[in-house]
């Protein structure tokens, strides 16, 4: 059966960047309701956000290179080719900001901008067997 949330141009995915991932944690814990469960063995440091046994998004530090970056939630969606999609919005007037790259085990994403400069993850899964 099909994963709704892994078919082309379906969001899937939701991720808050931070300065404060401990303080993050202990505050969506409290509003929502959210379990907390650090992934080992990531080198950045993630955290992954449950509701039940749902996994629905994930928690991370603001990567030192977008240091100056406010705290901010992105979302994903799925395509199925993120480096042709990257390379369309380009064609359509938008902008890559991060270039095509692996998550290892996970897929292929790349983060754009629109026409209008709104920021939006690609994301291309891993085809599970």
């Amino acid at each position: 059966m099909e994963q709704p949330m892994k078919q082309h141009g379906a969001f899937s995915w939701n991720e808050l960047t931070t300065s404060d991932v401990d303080g993050a944690k202990k505050f969506y814990s409290k509003l929502l309701g959210w379990s907390m469960q650090d992934v080992p063995d990531c080198d950045m440091g993630y955290t992954m956000a449950k509701a039940g046994d749902t996994e629905v998004a994930g928690i991370m530090n603001i990567p030192e290179d977008f240091n100056t970056m406010p705290p901010t939630w992105g979302s994903y969606v799925t395509v199925d080719n993120v480096d042709i999609q990257a390379a369309l919005a380009e064609k359509l007037g938008g902008k890559i900001v991060l270039a095509p790259q692996d998550i290892p085990e996970v897929g292929r994403f790349a983060v754009i901008s629109d026409p209008q400069g709104a920021i939006l993850s690609l994301i291309t899964y891993i085809k599970q067997e």
